[in-house]
């Protein structure tokens, strides 16, 4: 059923993840210049997959295990781009003139905080269709 808890953590995650990277600056250099996730081709490519992988979650409403593995992938997904941030933050911190780091930085977090709600609430769904075929 599309009107479970977990379809709005997934759509709140494929908002997030597919429209605020392209609005909300990732990090500003040296000479003012904001930078954006179409700035960055393989940002923007890691966010683009990143919301599809949400929206086919959705999708796998009917096949719950399918959809718990394909939250984990995305959830790995945004691991992985959180790593990037941290590795780019960090190399720009040893310059003379201090970059600032911008809001967009904190977008795979927030994903990774609804995937880790939705897939609980998966869980819950699965352990309650368990529970019930354990009394018939």
């Amino acid at each position: 059923m599309i009107q479970r808890i977990q379809t709005l953590y997934l759509l709140i995650v494929g908002l997030i993840s597919g429209i605020l990277p392209f609005f909300l600056n990732l990090w500003v250099e040296v000479g003012g210049k904001e930078i954006y996730a179409q700035d960055q081709v393989l940002v923007s490519l890691v966010f683009y997959v990143a919301a599809i992988l949400s929206v086919v979650s959705i999708l796998l409403y009917k096949k719950r295990q399918n959809q718990f593995v394909v939250n984990r992938l995305n959830m790995i997904l945004n691991l992985f781009l959180l790593g990037f941030f941290v590795y780019r933050s960090l190399s720009l911190s040893g310059e003379t003139v201090v970059s600032e780091k911008g809001i967009g930085m904190l977008i795979p977090v927030f994903s990774i905080v609804f995937l880790v709600l939705a897939n609980r609430a998966i869980k819950k769904d699965e352990d309650l269709v368990k529970s019930v075929d354990r009394l018939r």
